[in-house]
């Protein structure tokens, strides 16, 4: 349980707030009961799903007494999810949120204060939670308009937040695409594929691919990339590629690995895709990876496939081209 999380059972526990049946977006595990819990996130999902909670990875409807907001670093995420909170409320329903100070929980709570005026709020563990009852005033628009799918930039991209640079195109994602010849052939994959930048590049410029597997454990991430790469030649799963496995095996896989977990940087995560990949690639299949230059990546390639080169490196990503 995070720091927030055990703030907000201090709440229940001390009757400052009072159980009722709620939802729970961005959900982790509470000792809390009737709780219709939301978590977009694979490896979070698949942990709830062994309580006794309902979990989805998406509520689009309701009427509910009372709501829970887990709040996460990125603010235009939390902006949405408290937006679409609201939306989940009966009239007279309670909305708390609860989130680190580190995360800039205070600075959050000074614009909900703002945008709706507070009930209550109470500061423990380091965290703030705070909460309103839905009353008259309305999200303001921009927070609206963040919980559905946002244009990035200028070009013909839909993301929204929660997903991994939402708002713009990768720079570790824009290098390795330059680097990407134009025959990759036969079945590919796109491991942690955001919303769709590397796919679509490959099916623009690689005539060959016969299909191309979009993976990605946010599902927020899914509903993106399905509407960015409209092709018939592909198909999204959501998964966990680190503990579930490839829908089959590959030619080729391109992958820009997550390797964040919360505010530290994991190079574990990255390490758990690269032998995903050496998994799911066929043998004499090529993998493309682009990567922080500083994190710890050769030994592991050179354990799990035949050989390897570098292909690019401005002296913050690496590019790498690995044979199985």
């Amino acid at each position: 349980m995070s720091q927030a999380g055990r703030a907000l059972a201090h709440a229940f526990e001390t009757g400052a707030l009072v159980q009722k049946r709620a939802f729970f977006l961005r959900a982790e595990t509470l000792p809390l009961e009737e709780i219709d819990a939301e978590q977009s996130f694979r490896p979070d999902y698949l942990r709830l799903k062994q309580t006794r909670w309902s979990v989805v990875p998406r509520l689009d409807s309701g009427a509910y007494e009372l709501g829970l907001v887990l709040l996460t670093k990125h603010k235009e995420e939390n902006f949405a999810n408290i937006a679409r909170g609201w939306a989940l409320l009966a009239p007279g329903g309670r909305l708390v949120c609860t989130g680190a100070n580190d995360d800039g929980a205070a600075s959050l709570e000074k614009h909900v204060g703002k945008a709706f005026g507070l009930t209550d709020k109470i500061s423990k563990f380091h965290c703030r939670v705070f909460w309103l009852d839905r009353g008259e005033r309305t999200p303001p628009d921009y927070w609206r308009g963040l919980a559905g799918l946002q244009p990035v930039g200028a070009g013909p991209w839909l993301s929204q937040p929660g997903i991994f640079s939402w708002d713009r195109v990768d720079d570790g994602s824009a290098l390795l695409a330059r680097y990407l010849p134009n025959d990759i052939a036969g079945t590919i994959a796109d491991f942690g594929c955001g919303w769709g930048y590397l796919s679509r590049h490959l099916l623009d410029h690689c005539p060959a691919i016969a299909h191309l597997d979009m993976i990605d454990a946010e599902h927020r991430a899914i509903e993106a990339a399905r509407t960015n790469v409209a092709d018939p030649r592909t198909a999204v799963h959501w998964l966990d590629l680190i503990a579930e496995p490839a829908p089959t095996t590959y030619h080729a896989i391109v992958c820009n690995p997550p390797f964040h977990a919360g505010r530290a940087a994991e190079p574990a995560l990255g390490q758990g895709f690269i032998a995903a990949a050496a998994r799911a690639l066929r043998p004499g299949g090529h993998f493309y990876m682009v990567a922080n230059r500083g994190l710890p990546y050769e030994p592991l390639l050179t354990e799990h496939f035949a050989s390897f080169e570098t292909l690019a490196d401005n002296n913050k990503f690496r590019v790498s081209r690995a044979i199985r």
